[in-house]
């Protein structure tokens, strides 16, 4: 016997009056809600009954002007709108289960998740997963991405993700590379994480940009990895306004533990002979480096280059002017361009080290490009001998384009008048400019009747050529600098060229020898 027994007629009447639905609806009503129900017949024995009441029952169930039977069960919840008994749920979830099989989608991840209570629903939601863009085999990949609400995970989530700049034609590949995203709340999880990012001086315009690279981003605490990362970079020098664009060019470093990847590889460069301020330059411009597999690819590429000639104290030089031989698959390269120098050029194996030894950047270039200034200095003549020392005294002339050594050579040999040897002798000739400089500076020495080398009017800055052409004598001829293991920048003549003051020498360091 159910609650509504103790109810006279009339008595039901009134209360369905008072609530304005039908008595059919009161009677059910009653079937799982008795408490409530009989407290009509004490109204001031149930009083917190009747408060729960109003507290869930929908006030659009309340006023409804609907005269037809609603169906059972459908009470309205916080999550999909309907609350159904244990075996109405079974029911529905074999339903949805053999909807999804049917489609493709294997709902084998879905066993401990709570499914909406219709079919219709679940529709809903892979059909607007396809109109993202997704696959089946997507959902596949990740089948909880299933779980979230349309109205409630999904759009907000990608109106805010469009907002910080992820273009919405990309958005469907967002979620493909971290589905995880949609079960984020905005305000708790995903905005903290956007402010911290503008506050490392990332831009707002590239902050889509690098969500796009790195995606995880978003699921990373503030307080965790992304904080420590930043502080050790900034701990060894480098620069706290260049971390931004840092984040920009190589974000994964936010996501690297300091004790066991960066703090590792930095420690090991600067056991090379590098200072750590060279380091902290190289790493503000090509933050890339960071991700660099110590064991796998930068102690083999080390002994690599010892094994091919170079000497140990230049190794500082070649990582600093080419930080990417780091980084390369170098064994195979060297081998490759040590077998072409050999085989083309003449160049025996200690003259390719030199090679490596003055310009790294050789064991990525082109074989094709190699050979094209090496066969224009043979079609002027010269032996291939002498070639191979030119090529072997300044690797940069392998990396000059022909046509403007066209143009250099026949001003050498037409306005100038100068014999070949000097060529030989000079081969950074082809490296300046006729225009901006190898013309106006001979034209000078000419109203000036001074006769000299190419080393000496070519080889200086301007200040240092308009001293020589006041001077009442030609200075002695000297080397180039060269780069010292320990920090120090030395001139042949042992004039040192940076102060003793050893927080100023690895930024004059950096200045005079390293481009970055």
């Amino acid at each position: 016997m159910t609650a509504l027994s103790f109810l006279r007629p009339r008595k039901s009447a009134i209360c369905s009056l008072v609530f304005g639905i039908s008595p059919q609806v009161f009677e059910k009503f009653g079937l799982f809600c008795p408490k409530i129900v009989k407290s009509f017949l004490n109204p001031c024995a149930h009083q917190s009954h009747i408060q729960s009441f109003w507290r869930v029952f929908p006030l659009g169930v309340l006023y409804s002007t609907q005269s037809s039977k609603l169906p059972e069960y459908e009470m309205p919840t916080v999550t999909w709108g309907a609350v159904q008994g244990r075996k109405e749920k079974l029911v529905s979830r074999v339903i949805i289960c053999d909807y999804l099989k049917s489609l493709g989608i294997v709902p084998d991840e879905l066993e401990h998740l709570e499914l909406p209570s219709t079919v219709e629903v679940m529709r809903e939601r892979v059909e607007f997963l396809q109109k993202l863009g997704l696959t089946i085999d997507d959902i596949n990949e990740f089948p909880l991405i299933l779980g979230c609400s349309v109205r409630k995970n999904m759009i907000p989530v990608l109106g805010y993700l469009e907002k910080i700049g992820i273009p919405r034609p990309k958005l469907g590949e967002f979620i493909k590379n971290y589905p995880q995203v949609l079960h984020a709340s905005v305000i708790v999880e995903l905005a903290p994480v956007i402010k911290l990012l503008r506050g490392l001086d990332v831009e707002k315009e590239d902050i889509g940009y690098v969500l796009q690279k790195y995606p995880e981003l978003l699921g990373f605490k503030l307080e965790g990895t992304m904080s420590t990362s930043v502080a050790y970079l900034v701990s060894i020098g480098v620069n706290p306004r260049d971390i931004g664009p840092m984040v920009t060019q190589y974000p994964f470093f936010l996501g690297m533990r300091v004790g066991t990847m960066i703090k590792p590889l930095v420690e090991f460069i600067v056991s090379l002979g590098l200072p750590k301020k060279i380091v902290a330059r190289m790493l503000e411009k090509r933050a890339y480096i960071l991700g660099y597999d110590l064991g796998e690819t930068v102690k083999p590429n080390i002994d690599c280059l010892l094994s091919f000639g170079i000497r140990k104290e230049l190794l500082p030089s070649v990582i600093a002017q080419y930080p990417l031989i780091l980084g390369l698959p170098l064994k195979a390269k060297m081998s490759s361009q040590q077998f072409f120098f050999d085989l083309k050029l003449k160049i025996d194996p200690a003259g390719f080290a030199q090679v490596i030894e003055k310009m790294p950047q050789m064991v990525s270039l082109h074989q094709h490009v190699i050979i094209k200034p090496a066969e224009f200095l043979l079609e002027r003549g010269i032996a291939s001998s002498d070639v191979a020392k030119m090529i072997v005294q300044c690797p940069q002339l392998l990396a000059c384009r022909v046509p403007l050594m066209k143009n250099s050579y026949y001003f050498f040999k037409s306005d100038m008048g100068r014999p070949i040897k000097e060529l030989v002798d000079f081969p950074e000739y082809f490296t300046y400019s006729l225009e901006s400089r190898i013309k106006p500076r001979y034209q000078r020495l000419q109203s000036k009747g001074i006769s000299c080398s190419l080393n000496w009017f070519l080889n200086c800055s301007d200040q240092r050529f308009e001293e020589r052409l006041k001077g009442e004598f030609i200075e002695t001829e000297s080397l180039r600098p060269s780069f010292c293991m320990g920090g120090r920048l030395e001139l042949p003549s042992n004039e040192t060229i940076v102060s003793d003051d050893e927080d100023e020498c690895d930024e004059q360091l950096h200045r005079r020898i390293v481009s970055l």
